[in-house]
């Protein structure tokens, strides 16, 4: 038996939808359904259980799944960096987290788990290193904190734990995340229905839409977690990244562009995009002011030097593949 928790939401939808394509169905699933519109990304996936998340963390804890589960894939958390409520994210987060490795070491366990490049905050660097840790928000030092939790419980580990530290990633089933929902799906939308696109002023040093991040498709999100699935023996945090900062203005060229293509029209480039209009700029948020990342670009030296060595979606083939996908469901 599999676990995956947040089997409802983004990865771990996509997460359970990949094991249904090798064959895999006895999956426990795990999510908190009070936002019941997430039930849609599991519609089309096998499993064998469903519980709630509270359920789940109680009969963990009396005992039910012991010895039965095979490993744990840990999506489950509050992915929202803008949330102030600080012991609600803690709780949700960091408390989860530890319940389940806590479970994942006593029994034996595989646990991979998702981390996240928030843990760098302002970092101009991004090695999976505490030198380079720095946490801007609430959410982000949730993830710091559970990975020093791994850290420090390296030597009892007697399986295997990974911590994965997701970049920026986009693609299909996270229609659900409503505004931390990826900007190529904002740009897709915005495009669609209004005929341009809107990002934001400069910051952080950076001209208008030039903020760079590091955009990683959820396919290559889920191949890397199947990768670690499939090789029990390699434990540690890895960053999960393209290696390759790009900019907020590639993500909208390239979405609309797609968008384009699909029409039978030319593509256009950024300049003649900011000519016309379709691209717009609109101030930066006073309430993001001193909490944004305006730059982040993984180091996959540790992620290639595990094994990992399949090639990576830029943004040109990854968004271009999304937006195809969204244009073929609606």
């Amino acid at each position: 038996m599999i676990v995956v928790t947040g089997a409802a939401g983004f990865i771990g939808s996509n997460l359970v939808r990949a094991l249904n394509d090798r064959g895999v169905t006895d999956i426990i699933a795990v999510d908190n359904l009070t936002h019941g519109d997430k039930f849609i990304n599991l519609a089309d996936c096998d499993i064998a259980d469903y519980l709630d998340k509270e359920s789940f963390l109680r009969e963990l804890e009396g005992g039910t799944f012991d010895g039965a589960v095979e490993v744990v894939l840990h999506e489950g958390a509050c992915s929202d960096t803008t949330e102030s409520d600080g012991r609600y994210m803690m709780q949700n987060n960091y408390r989860y987290s530890r319940a389940l490795l806590d479970y994942c070491i006593s029994d034996e366990v595989p646990l991979i788990y998702a981390s996240s490049a928030a843990v760098y905050g302002a970092s101009q660097a991004f090695r999976e290193s505490r030198e380079c840790e720095g946490p801007l928000n609430v959410y982000g030092y949730s993830k710091f904190l559970f990975d020093q939790v791994v850290r420090r419980n390296q030597d009892e580990l007697s399986a295997q734990v990974v911590g994965l530290r997701y970049f920026n990633v986009y693609g299909e089933r996270e229609q659900h995340k409503t505004r931390m929902a990826s900007v190529a799906f904002h740009f897709f939308n915005q495009y669609r229905s209004a005929g341009s696109v809107r990002l934001f002023e400069g910051s952080g040093g950076y001209g208008n839409g030039d903020q760079r991040r590091d955009f990683v498709s959820v396919e290559d999100v889920v191949k890397i977690n199947l990768f670690f699935l499939d090789n029990p023996g390699i434990s540690g945090i890895f960053n999960v990244g393209t290696g390759a900062a790009q900019s907020f203005n590639d993500v909208a060229v390239a979405t609309i562009n797609a968008c384009r293509q699909a029409e039978g029209e030319a593509s256009l480039s950024l300049v003649e995009m900011q000519q016309q209009g379709v691209i717009r700029y609109i101030p930066f948020p006073e309430d993001l002011k001193g909490k944004y990342q305006s730059y982040t670009q993984a180091e996959v030296a540790a992620l290639r030097a595990a094994g990992y060595s399949a090639p990576l979606l830029s943004v040109e083939q990854g968004v271009k593949r999304y937006c195809e996908t969204l244009l073929t469901v609606r």
